[in-house]
């Protein structure tokens, strides 16, 4: 389908993002889903949001003479679209229209592969259907059944869309809760295994998938494509020293991630949740960079993730740069700690970023004696389960032990 993508820049919005980008990153978006030919892209620039039609008459009598010109089907509007506003402009156009969070859901819903990534995104797209049902034309005015004797004059057509969207949702949350806790109980088995968890979070094709797969061996997809990965991948890898990691690829985050899907992802990101360090990858050849880190870093703090775990952030894409930017880049990740330059395609940088992987995962350990009543038994089992115990006496009140452990793992023992 031949599709026209227009980005409505809002100049009364301060808070707005750069125009050119974020056209850019909308026609990549629209990239993303099969069969769809992006035949016209452009900025439209507007003082205000029009109520009724978004934008002003003359406006729109521009755009549809510009679609029937390029033979069109379907307009992409990047950013939201009231229920009233798309019916009224796929009146006036003769096209179909999408929002930005009507296009994301249905990129999610091509790719997802595992049962609860396709829950999820029902769920995520029986949510944003139901506040648009003002959209079905005429059938929703019609009146359903009854006499009007009991509880008024029956129920409305629109009634009754709501209803079945909502028994839906129901019976999908049911499945869902089965699908989460089936994950739970891998998650309990993947914590039995003493491996620690390392997370790969980032903007949407930002070179993750490319990053883990040149550690892994796996074959990952990996595209220039926005949400090329959709569900979590696991791996088990051995870091060149021996150090056995699980690598965890998730889903791409973006700017003005739907609502929706930023609750129906929450169990899909869990494993950010669990891991023990958080690898933040960029796309540092990318005109956005800064925008799109303080965009993950917003969704990060959203999802729960304190600054107790561990984040390293990864330049990748250096092999994009110009020579003279390159080196300075490398220069400046060089002389920070938590900040490592990288081409996930070339390899460079790798050993470098592995080492602190290392490093970060097998931090300094001290040695603790003390006493713990026979009352605090599952501190006791939380111990031995971290592998931590030296030596145990026990004695009439309860056991005298020497422990060896991190000073991550003495924080997390005093919280229990």
């Amino acid at each position: 389908m031949r599709a026209v993508v227009l980005h409505p820049d809002i100049t009364s919005d301060r808070a707005r993002r750069d125009a050119g980008p974020a056209l850019e990153e909308a026609v990549a978006l629209a990239a993303a889903l099969p069969g769809l030919e992006v035949v016209g892209a452009q900025v439209v620039r507007l003082p205000k949001l029009h109520a009724g039609q978004l934008f002003g008459s003359g406006k729109i009598e521009e755009i549809k003479q510009q679609i029937e010109d390029l033979e069109a089907g379907l307009v992409l509007i990047d950013g939201p679209v009231t229920p009233v506003q798309q019916r009224n402009l796929e009146k006036i156009w003769g096209v179909k229209l999408l929002d930005r969070t009507g296009l994301i859901l249905e990129i999610f819903a091509d790719r997802a592969a595992t049962r609860e990534g396709v829950l999820q995104v029902e769920l995520a797209a029986l949510s944003y259907q139901r506040t648009r049902l003002v959209r079905a034309w005429t059938h929703l005015e019609r009146q359903r059944g009854g006499l009007g004797f009991v509880g008024g004059p029956g129920e409305t057509q629109i009634e009754a869309d709501r209803r079945a969207i909502d028994d839906a949702v129901t019976r999908i949350r049911r499945q869902l809760s089965k699908v989460v806790k089936t994950r739970s109980l891998h998650r309990a088995a993947r914590k039995k295994v003493p491996f620690p968890i390392v997370a790969l979070v980032g903007y949407t094709n930002a070179g993750k998938s490319t990053l883990f797969n040149r550690l892994t061996g796996a074959e990952v997809m990996a595209k220039d494509m926005l949400f090329a990965t959709l569900d979590p991948t696991m791996r088990a890898v051995q870091l060149p020293d021996g150090t056995d990691v699980i690598l965890s690829d998730t889903v791409g985050f973006i700017s003005d991630l739907p609502t929706q899907l930023v609750a129906a992802f929450r169990a899909t990101l869990e494993e950010v949740l669990d891991a023990d360090l958080i690898v933040h990858v960029r796309d540092i050849a990318h005109a956005e960079t800064v925008e799109q880190a303080r965009d993950v870093a917003s969704i990060l703090t959203d999802l729960g993730v304190t600054k107790e775990t561990p984040m390293i952030e990864v330049w990748n894409k250096i092999d994009l740069l110009p020579a003279e930017q390159r080196e300075a880049m490398i220069n400046t990740a060089d002389r920070k700690d938590d900040i490592f330059a990288i081409s996930a395609v070339t390899g460079e940088g790798l050993s470098r970023l592995l080492g602190a992987v290392k490093g970060l995962l097998s931090p300094p350990r001290h040695t603790s004696v003390f006493d713990l009543p026979h009352s605090e038994g599952r501190k006791r089992a939380w111990l031995f389960s971290q592998g931590v115990v030296e030596a145990e006496e026990q004695g009439a009140e309860g056991s005298h032990l020497t422990v060896n452990w991190t000073a991550r793992q003495q924080e997390t023992f005093e919280r229990l």
